[in-house]
């Protein structure tokens, strides 16, 4: 006879147990959904983005037809000639914040931003969020072709 059968049905009470004889066990969540406590990092990072997005598309409205990503580490598109697919090429190298990709025939015009090298970049939430404006504001001026200065006048002064 195995453990599970002979768990079940014993006592008076009918229908699944939901504490443990100690008072433990299953228990509701630790915080309502709608407290910020309950969000991910993930999803407090695309906030970031979103709202350096919006501050961005009221001086420029033309941003609303660039899709705004967010991925968690850069990646490499396709190996260079002659490259084994050894990560050792990647060392000499600055590791990315951001990247602008102009509208193709396929996709609209993309800026990603990676997620990871910013969070380590940053000690709190007020540093990531300027971090995080700056990255947006310097692939939105890539991708316009403009300098970061002319796409948000305070960019560098916070």
């Amino acid at each position: 006879m195995d453990s599970s059968s002979s768990a079940e049905g014993t006592g008076s009470r009918s229908g699944p147990r939901r504490r443990d004889r100690h008072g433990r066990g299953m228990r509701g969540p630790v915080a309502p959904p709608q407290v910020p406590l309950s969000a991910s990092r993930a999803e407090t990072f695309r906030d970031l983005v979103l709202d350096s997005v919006e501050r961005l598309e009221r001086r420029w409205p033309q941003l609303a037809e660039v899709e705004f990503l967010v991925t968690d580490v850069p990646f490499r598109e396709s190996p260079s000639p002659g490259d084994d697919g050894d990560l050792a090429a990647w060392s000499d190298e600055a590791v990315p914040l951001g990247r602008a990709v102009p509208a193709g025939k396929e996709h609209p015009a993309r800026i990603l931003v990676y997620r990871r090298p910013v969070e380590i970049r940053t000690k709190n939430r007020d540093e990531r969020a300027l971090l995080v404006h700056e990255v947006v504001v310097e692939q939105v001026a890539e991708l316009l072709g403009l300098a970061p200065e002319s796409v948000d006048p305070r960019y560098g002064q916070d």
